[in-house]
């Protein structure tokens, strides 16, 4: 990958009930996924980062409603 990431996951290799949800623009390389069976997803990227400061809100909003639901 050219994202200055040291390790990219194949999406070939994604076992079942695991997609992809975010690919760099650049290169193609998988920066996302989700499992579809549990309440867990994952995200490789800087958030902080351009074009804008709400690009990714919608993953800590995500984030904070899973927290939300399973709190104890």
């Amino acid at each position: 990958t050219s994202q200055n990431h040291g390790f990219a996951v194949d999406e070939k290799s994604l076992p079942d009930g695991v997609v992809a949800t975010h690919r760099s623009l650049f290169d193609g390389s998988l920066q996302g996924i989700e499992c579809c069976h549990v309440p867990a997803f994952g995200f490789q990227g800087h958030p902080e980062g351009s074009p804008g400061p709400h690009d990714v809100s919608v993953l800590f909003d995500r984030f904070m409603s899973l927290i939300d639901t399973y709190r104890g």
